[in-house]
């Protein structure tokens, strides 16, 4: 017997208990209700995703090519239409998730207008797009059941048994549109406890998995900028216990920590590590200053010197009051700081790099494993990225070392439209087109945060209809260029208001109203103009 018939069942059963007096109620549309609003709380949804995450890295740890990727969204109707998306194409929402990036806030949810990606925004924004997100995820799912309700109606009316049994097990086995949300928590807004608390809204709110980075929480930068500051291990490890904390406190064991390095870029520090001893974490962390041997005689008023093994040394601070790393020495501390995490409650990985190079990320993954073997990756496909100029610059480098004949191209101009339809340009996409199969099988990485494509469709289809819509086109510019292209592609939000909830709503009058309902789901409803 299905849940759904047990729940008609058990409905049935207490209807008959209230001496007559629930008559009104109809089983099986409670039971429909019931199915169609699956997860209760933030918290059910957290724990049923993070259970997903645990069984995909499990996945991905016997085979690599099972892999998982992501996109960011900065509103829930953007995530709500990804997911039918995706259901519509690939009949399964299996290894696709949600990402919310602290840049996505800052630019686009923030009170105070867009922002840059300093930590700048309200620590209440993130989860408020959780929930929003998964508000519009559970709306899906009941957009979608619904109409299998109807069908099902239309079906027993008709008298076909074969198509009712059908649809009954399509409802049966229905597929959620809710999946993990891997949210960004930035450098945790503050200290330890700061970091506990806002962990604890964004899990309630659904989320499975809380990515915190290395940085200074107040000194914090964008990702792929300069001028990042990093805090030594100790600090850092605090937070990542502080989001652990969390996450045992309200049930979700199973919830996953994402530990961000920004070593690759951050080339400085606002404190010098404690050091206990020769080789313990604060000594590795100190290791990587800049410093200079110092005669005593020749110290500064105001110098800060330490005394480095046997040695008297002065760290190269700046006008800022940071201390300067060594040149040359990122991928080092990336590598220490993937390790250290990993070790001390982490989950996954994620090492921000400047561009996307499956070498080198992969150069570092293989240091990594060779202490933790299992270690996962998640990496940022970033627009922040040109990947056109990456990927037809490595292709070059690739042919130069190989000695292919590279005369015909300009390393440094290979943008140009000129290149497009030439060979070398052909072989980069392809590599572009196959980056995900192929980092995840050379370079470790399980899940793939494509952060912000679609601020930028957003953007650019906003342009292209403005462009259209207020020059010649006129109206055409609408229908042409986006209502029949719904039609024809048979996108969802094409029928507006079933996406918004009209049909939902006809189905709610008629269980509580019955024949007297007034519905708007007449025939003379436009949206029967769609199909």
């Amino acid at each position: 017997m299905s849940t759904f018939q047990q729940d008609i069942d058990a409905i049935a059963k207490l209807r008959a208990s209230q001496g007559g007096t629930w008559d009104g109620i109809n089983p099986e549309y409670a039971a429909r209700m019931k199915a169609q609003n699956r997860f209760k709380t933030g918290l059910d949804i957290a724990r049923y995703t993070a259970a997903i995450m645990r069984k995909d890295m499990a996945e991905y740890d016997a085979d690599s090519s099972k892999y998982t990727q992501s996109l960011g969204c900065w509103h829930g109707f953007i995530g709500q239409q990804k997911l039918i998306s995706i259901k519509k194409h690939f009949d399964s929402t299996d290894k696709r998730y949600l990402y919310l990036s602290g840049w996505m806030i800052a630019a686009l949810r923030s009170e105070f207008g867009p922002l840059p990606d300093q930590s700048m925004h309200e620590k209440t924004a993130v989860p408020a797009l959780i929930e929003e997100l998964y508000t519009f995820l559970r709306q899906a799912d009941a957009r979608e059941l619904g109409g299998l309700y109807r069908e099902l109606d239309a079906a027993r009316q008709s008298g076909d048994e074969v198509a009712a049994k059908a649809v009954q097990n399509r409802i049966d086995n229905f597929q959620t549109h809710v999946v993990p949300i891997i949210a960004d928590i930035d450098a945790g807004f503050g200290n330890a406890e700061a970091t506990y608390l806002l962990a604890k809204k964004m899990i309630e709110a659904g989320a499975c998995a809380i990515q915190i980075e290395n940085q200074v929480s107040d000194e914090k930068q964008c990702g792929h900028q300069d001028g990042k500051v990093t805090v030594p291990h100790e600090d850092f490890l605090a937070k990542i216990r502080a989001v652990r904390y969390a996450f045992l406190e309200l049930g979700v064991d199973e919830g996953v920590i994402v530990a961000r390095t920004d070593s690759l870029g951050a080339g400085l520090t606002k404190q010098i590590a404690v050091t206990h001893e020769v080789g313990d974490l604060g000594d590795q962390y100190n290791s990587f200053l800049d410093v200079e041997e110092l005669d005593p005689a020749d110290m500064n008023h105001g110098d800060v010197i330490i005394n480095y093994h046997g040695k008297l040394v002065r760290p190269k601070r700046l006008p800022s009051n940071l201390y300067q790393f060594r040149k040359g020495t990122g991928e080092d501390r990336c590598v220490l700081d993937s390790i250290t995490s990993l070790q001390n409650g982490a989950d996954l990985l994620w090492i921000e790099t400047e561009k996307p190079h499956i070498g080198q990320i992969g150069g570092m993954v293989k240091r990594i494993r060779e202490v933790i073997p299992n270690a996962k990756l998640v990496y940022n496909n970033s627009p922040s990225f040109n990947w056109t100029l990456n990927f037809r610059q490595q292709v070059y480098d690739a042919w130069s070392k190989e000695g292919k004949d590279v005369s015909a191209y300009d390393r440094d101009k290979l943008m140009s439209v000129e290149y497009d339809e030439t060979h070398l340009a052909i072989e980069a996409d392809s590599w572009i087109r196959t980056f995900q199969a192929d980092s995840s099988r050379e370079a470790g990485i399980f899940h793939h945060l494509i952060t912000l494509p679609t601020y930028h469709t957003a953007a650019l289809s906003t342009d292209i209809l403005a462009k259209d819509y207020f020059g010649e086109e006129g109206m055409l510019g609408y229908v042409k260029g986006v209502q029949r292209q719904e039609i024809r592609k048979t996108i969802a939000c094409v029928k507006h208001q079933n996406m918004a909830g009209s049909d939902i709503g006809d189905d709610h009058k008629e269980y509580f109203a019955g024949e007297a309902a007034l519905k708007a789901g007449g025939k003379d409803n436009t949206m029967n103009q769609f199909g």
